[in-house]
């Protein structure tokens, strides 16, 4: 009968040696973390191989689970995180602009600014030139210029009561007034100074005197009656160039906007 139990003397035979791979920083870490496990009491016990070699014991799964943990653990504390992507950057702040207070004028400035407006006086403005007028406005028309009784009625007549005054149909030089015998009666000639004169006659009296410079709407007479003349009025002309070369005073009026209504 053979005995089961080997003779102490006798070298058993080993199983050939295996090349192990020397264990990394990780596995170390692996390896640390079980041992720990099982010397707290959840690991298993160490088993023997055939061949004798001894085995680890297998670890629980929620000792490796807690290995690999620690493993992510030390992974992630020595790799930089880079952070993730977002759908949309978070919104900058602008800056809003802010209302800056309005400074109150002083009690003083306040003044300041009132004297000088109190004071302050409207600029001169330059009067416009005065515009042709009617020597006797709102006079009827008895006549106009043109042929009448067989020969030419060289002015217009304009008829109020005696004694109205006649004014200048605009500024100049007096260069006739009084009777002289023509048949005009009491009369004033005005040289304006542009190339035209005009002619007052027939009045009562004249209130200038030659060389005297008038302004437009200046009286320079009374309506009347002197020389050829049939009633009160004023036989009123218009001379170009140069005196006793009369024209149509109508055209000439209208053109400087007074409409006589001849």
């Amino acid at each position: 009968m053979q005995d089961d139990n080997p003779t102490p003397n006798r070298k058993t035979p080993h199983a050939p040696a295996r090349h192990r791979r020397r264990l990394g920083w990780r596995a170390r870490y692996l390896v640390v973390g079980a041992v720990t496990l099982v010397g707290l009491g959840v690991g298993g016990a160490v088993a023997t191989t055939r061949d004798g070699g001894p085995t680890p014991s297998p670890v629980s799964v929620d000792a490796q689970a807690r290995a690999e943990a620690a493993a992510r653990a030390d992974r992630s504390g020595r790799e930089p995180v880079t952070p993730a992507a977002t759908d949309s950057p978070a919104p900058t702040p602008s800056a809003s602009p802010t209302a800056s207070p309005t400074a109150k004028p002083s009690p003083r400035a306040t003044k300041a600014t009132k004297a000088t407006t109190a004071t302050r006086k409207p600029a001169k403005s330059t009067p416009p030139k005065a515009s042709w007028v009617l020597p006797m406005a709102g006079a009827s028309i008895t006549s106009c210029y043109g042929p009448r009784w067989g020969t030419l009625h060289a002015g217009i007549d304009f008829a109020l009561p005696a004694g109205t005054p006649v004014r200048a149909a605009f500024g100049g030089t007096v260069t006739k007034a009084g009777d002289v015998g023509d048949g005009y009666g009491i009369s004033v000639f005005i040289d304006h100074g542009n190339g035209y004169l005009t002619h007052y006659a027939h009045l009562s009296t004249a209130r200038v005197g030659v060389g005297e410079k008038v302004s437009t709407g200046q009286t320079i007479g009374l309506e009347g009656s002197t020389g050829d003349s049939t009633g009160p009025h004023l036989h009123f002309e218009v001379h170009q160039g140069q005196m006793w070369n009369q024209i149509d005073p109508v055209p000439f009026l209208r053109a400087r906007g007074i409409d006589v209504g001849c």
